[in-house]
């Protein structure tokens, strides 16, 4: 909702009459600062709406590989009616949706069906496994024991491991945890366990509270391939789940819709 005459007179001149370089490298002062705090994790109440979605900031872990997320202002409502930001980032950044087309698969973000963002949420805890283990996965077995205490897992549901990951934002380079020779360790779902969910159960999706589907150390994808190569979508960076209960709540994934996409950031909430 900018006139181009206004964004060309933001090249020079802020809010304050100051160049947009001052104001830039303040702007970028105050991110360097940022900390992400650890999410909430007491029990939701029934009835509530509860967010599992990371704020996206310049501090958002990202990919090892990948560049952080940026936004610069390129706008102001004191100039010309209207503030605005540019935004810059790869699409799998925070908290964000795979399409199948990421990997093996063909729908992009403009055709994942819309019935498909809204599902049954089911949460299975590995946290204290993922605690002592970085490369736990979620397995067969797990699914299995989640089956044993809550019922056969809901048709079209959407599955999430909660490994308790997200505690591992408030320390610097723990949450991406790349060892020695550079390579990230981070729980996620085992092939088997993926391969389990599409062919044995009614998924429309999985997530995960870490970086990846799969394990990040496992080079094979084989949660990835599983789950986009059947045509379901995943979500990962996931926030809170520690707060959602095991089942009976429903999730909604504000999935991006840009046309030939591979993912993109969205908006998660659970309705408790």
């Amino acid at each position: 909702m900018c006139a181009p005459q206004i964004i060309r007179q933001l090249g020079d001149i802020d809010e304050t009459g100051r160049g947009r370089r001052a104001f830039l490298r303040a702007a970028g002062a105050a991110a360097a600062v940022a900390v992400a705090a650890p999410a909430v994790t007491a029990r939701a109440e029934p009835g509530g709406v509860l967010d599992l979605t990371h704020v996206l900031s310049p501090q958002t872990p990202v990919w090892p590989g990948n560049p952080p997320f940026t936004a610069v202002p390129v706008a102001w409502e004191a100039v010309g009616g209207f503030a605005q930001n540019a935004l810059a980032l790869w699409e799998h950044t925070g908290t964000h949706v795979d399409a199948p087309a990421h990997r093996r698969g063909s729908a992009t973000t403009d055709l994942l069906p819309a019935q498909d963002l809204v599902a049954p949420l089911v949460v299975i805890d590995i946290r204290d496994r993922a605690g002592t283990d970085p490369d736990a996965g979620v397995t067969v077995a797990d699914l299995t024991e989640w089956e044993k205490r809550h019922g056969r897992i809901p048709d079209r549901a959407f599955v999430a491991m909660y490994s308790g990951w997200e505690q591992r934002l408030a320390v610097p380079g723990a949450f991406v945890n790349l060892d020695g020779h550079g390579i990230p360790h981070g729980p996620g779902f085992t092939a088997e366990a993926a391969e389990f969910l599409v062919s044995r159960r009614e998924i429309v999706g999985a997530g995960v509270d870490t970086l990846s589907l799969d394990r990040a150390a496992d080079r094979d994808y084989g949660a990835h391939t599983a789950f986009l190569g059947a045509g379901r979508y995943g979500v990962e960076m996931l926030a809170n789940l520690g707060a959602a209960p095991p089942v009976g709540a429903t999730v909604v994934v504000g999935a991006p819709k840009h046309i030939g996409g591979t993912g993109g950031p969205c908006r998660v909430l659970a309705l408790t």
